[in-house]
Order: C-alpha cells, then sequence, then structure tokens
C-alpha cells in the first residue's frame, strides 16, 4: 500500500508541476484512413465509399449501398520518428475496423442507415503526461487510442443525388483516486492506507454529413463535413492522512484538480470528385480543409493546495502551493490536405452473372493506388513550446478479389481487400530564439508503414 501512495503521490506532484497533457489528438480514421479499399486509395473516397465506410468518407453514399453489408477488418501501423536520428519510441498503434449498412426504401425513395467502428487493440483511451516544453509528436502519439463510433443516414431524393448525416463519437478518460490514512516513514510497510480510484469513459458527439452528386457515365462529385470535437481530460486527487515520522505525526492534506483538452479533432470539409467515365478504370480525388487554427494546447490547467499543520518547534518548511503554469497558444495554421487514387477492375475470371441487377464476373481482381500530402499544421517551434511535426507523403497500394455470387447461399457479392502504405515525413529543421532554450535547436522526421486488411459480405 505504501508503494501505491508513493506513487499516487508522485502523480500529484507532477501534475503540481504542470506536467499533465494528453496527447492523443484524434481517432485512426483521420490519420490512417478508415478500411481496407480506401486505405488502398490514400484515403481519397468521399465521392465513391458506400457500405459501412461512407459513415465516415461520406454519409450520402450509404444510400447507394446495393444490399445489407457486414464488414471487418485489422490495420497496424509502425511509427518510426525521430529527434536528431534518435527514435523517439512513439508506439505503433492498431485496431480493429469494422461495420454494418442496412438499405431499403422510406416513401419508395432509397434509404439506408448504417455504422462504423475503429477500435484499437490496447486500450480505448490513452493518457501520456509530459511537459509543455518537452519535445513530442502531437499529431502523432496514441493517436489511434480512442475509440472512433460513427452512426448515419442517408436518402437519395434523386436517381443523381443522394444525402446523408449522423452523429460521430470519441472517447476519453476522465478519473479520480484518493489516498487516506496513515503513512510511517522509517517503517513503510507498517503503514495503515486505503486507497481508491476510479475512471470513467466519456464521449462527445460531433456532426458527419455529406451530399453526393452522381453522373451516369462520368463520375460523382461529393461534399463532406465532419465537426470539431474536444474531450476534456479531468483528473481530480486527493490525499488525506498523517505522516508519522519517528513517533511526530504530521497531518497533511493534498487537494488537486488537472483539466486539459484531449482528443482534438477539427473540423474538416472535403471536397472529393470520382472519373469513372472510362471503365474499369476509375480515379478519385479529395481536397480537404481542416481547421488546425482552433486546436487549443493541451498543457493543462493545474489547481493545487498543501495543508500540513505542522506540530510547535518542528523545523519544517512547508512548500507553498504551485503557480498555474504559463500555457503558451500553440497558433497551428489551417490547412489543405490532396488525396488521390486510382483503381484498375479489369482482371476477372469466370462466367457473368446478375448481381444487384448488375452482370459481373464470379471473381475480379481489382488493383488500387493512392497517394496523399498532408502539410504539417503546426509553425515554426522557435519559443517555449517543441510540437514536433513534418510535412508528409504517403504512396498506397491494395489489391482485392471480390466474389460474385459465388454460392447458393451467398447470392450477393464477398470483398476480400489487403493494402499497404508508405509514408515519408521529410526531416524539418527548428532553431530556437534563444541559445538557452531548454530543448535547443533540433531535426526531426521519420517514416510510417501502414498494413491491413478487410472483409466485406453484401447480401
Amino acid at each position: 500500500m505504501s508503494r501505491f501512495a508513493s506513487a499516487a503521490f508522485g502523480v500529484a506532484v507532477a501534475c503540481a508541476t504542470g506536467n499533465v497533457a494528453e496527447i492523443a489528438r484524434a481517432s485512426a480514421p483521420d490519420h490512417y484512413a478508415f478500411g481496407a479499399q480506401a486505405a488502398a486509395m490514400a484515403g481519397a473516397a468521399a465521392a465513391r465509399a458506400d457500405g459501412h465506410a461512407a459513415v465516415y468518407y461520406n454519409p450520402a453514399g450509404l444510400a447507394e449501398t446495393p444490399g445489407v453489408e457486414v464488414a471487418l477488418g485489422y490495420s497496424y501501423n509502425h511509427v518510426a520518428l525521430a529527434v536528431g536520428g534518435q527514435d523517439n519510441n512513439v508506439s505503433d498503434v492498431s485496431g480493429i475496423a469494422g461495420g454494418l449498412a442496412v438499405p431499403g426504401r422510406v416513401a419508395g425513395l432509397p434509404f439506408a442507415f448504417g455504422i462504423a467502428l475503429q477500435m484499437p487493440d490496447s486500450a480505448l483511451s490513452y493518457v501520456h503526461a509530459r511537459r509543455q516544453e518537452q519535445p513530442r509528436w502531437e499529431l502523432y502519439d496514441a493517436r489511434d487510442q480512442l475509440l472512433f463510433l460513427g452512426a448515419t443516414l442517408a436518402i437519395k431524393p434523386a436517381s443523381w443525388l443522394a444525402i446523408g448525416g449522423g452523429v460521430g463519437f470519441l472517447s476519453a478518460t476522465r478519473g479520480r483516486f484518493g489516498v487516506r490514512g496513515r503513512a510511517d516513514i522509517l517503517s513503510p510497510f507498517d503503514s495503515d492506507l486505503e486507497h481508491e480510484v476510479d475512471a470513467d469513459l466519456t464521449a462527445v458527439r460531433f456532426p458527419l454529413l455529406g451530399l453526393r452528386i452522381r453522373h451516369a457515365r462520368w463520375g460523382a462529385l461529393a461534399v463532406t463535413y465532419r465537426g470539431q470535437s474536444d474531450l476534456d481530460l479531468q483528473i481530480d486527487a486527493n490525499l488525506a492522512g498523517v505522516v508519522d515520522f519517528a513517533g511526530i505525526e504530521v497531518p497533511l492534506h493534498y487537494v488537486l484538480a488537472a483539466h486539459a483538452i484531449s482528443a482534438f479533432t477539427p473540423q474538416q470539409l472535403v471536397l472529393g470528385a470520382s472519373v469513372e467515365r472510362w471503365r474499369p478504370w476509375a480515379m478519385t480525388f479529395d481536397i480537404t480543409w481542416l481547421n488546425w487554427s482552433a486546436y487549443e494546447s493541451p498543457t493543462a490547467a493545474i489547481a493545487a493546495d498543501l495543508d500540513v499543520d505542522v506540530p510547535a518547534g518542528l523545523p519544517i518548511a512547508v512548500p507553498t502551493s504551485p503557480a498555474p503554469t504559463a500555457v503558451v497558444p500553440p497558433a497551428f495554421r489551417n490547412t489543405l490536405s490532396f488525396r488521390s487514387g486510382i483503381e484498375y477492375a479489369g482482371l476477372v475470371l469466370g462466367s457473368k452473372r446478375v448481381v444487384f441487377g448488375q452482370r459481373e464476373a464470379l471473381v475480379s481482381f481489382p488493383l488500387r493506388l493512392g497517394y496523399a500530402f498532408d502539410p504539417s499544421p503546426i509553425p515554426p517551434q522557435r519559443g517555449t513550446t517543441s510540437f514536433l511535426d513534418a510535412d508528409r507523403h504517403t504512396l498506397s497500394g491494395g489489391f482485392g478479389a471480390t466474389f460474385s455470387a459465388p454460392s447458393d447461399v451467398i447470392r450477393g457479392q464477398l470483398h476480400v481487400d489487403v493494402y499497404g502504405a508508405w509514408s515519408v515525413l521529410p526531416t524539418r529543421v527548428e532553431t530556437k530564439s534563444s541559445p538557452a532554450d531548454f530543448t535547443g535547436d533540433y531535426e526531426a522526421g521519420g517514416k510510417i508503414l501502414s498494413v491491413g486488411a478487410g472483409l466485406r459480405l453484401v447480401l
């Protein structure tokens, strides 16, 4: 019990000195794509995604889902980011993705409902404490360690128009802990202490909206909006008891409350297009505006109070309560990201059969490539803060196998897809304004390898 008390007190002291920051900035779909098919095309999917993937990329696409869809997939991202050639040990991130899409008709119009889930396989929420001045990969460290859930509806009022909308959810942590009792300094194992820990997952909701205009021969245009989300991280601590030192008992009471903005996801506006005039070729393009200027500092606001009743004549100096941390505004910049993809679906085997009103070969093997450019929203780090980042170039690729009505049991389609992506963050040099800066000048860059697979059954 004394070990736990020591650990709890250490966390409280760290919080009191202004070291708490929550650095899980968003969910995996915002950074590593959602679903194997879209990931193989660098996430350029606003104008083509249907089924459960449309919940994230464009809810309007649900209305174009040909049948009831059930999907499950897995992704793994190996992160190798470094400062000055030294690896920063940013955790690899991985998780399970899946969802459900159910189409139908309402008042004679095509209608659909869908849900999508991205769940990390290590934790539902992740918290990491760092000083404001300490270098950290703000947009990557633990970015995948949040649960994402979306639920949307879509309707198709005309053959050329689809509209959809719904709600997305992210999870984060709120917790408190308390220690009370009597701590014996000279004989720790004789201490009589009790502790209590309570942690809850909280959720924040944000809108998901989409519109798609389709041309029968040329392809489609799309607009998608994802709202901003920023979860509150709250940690409360209460230590109350008596410290016994050689028979001298000193009553002590310590109260701490830490609050920070965590899991920030900027609002996003996506303009997408698909070109399908020259089938079996298809091309997709997305331009995404991200409102990073609304980003709030992850450094925690701390309120702490230490009350020690020192017996008369005992030469103990009680430290004053720590002053609040002077939070430096991050001043992030809005960005425009570009994504593009190309698919070739001309490799086929087997006789034709009618599936969802279309003549399809028994097996087709779509091949996909993609490229994405994500400029960094983080300005030059010349002052106190040291947010590590660099522009990101991603080259992706993948292939699949689509089985159309392969048996009397499966009269729809079975899709099996795999993908891989290689991201490069070119070295970025930061020069501090002050030669006495805590961090000093540095170079930062790295690479990310992503792989994954998905299975979709459409009936």
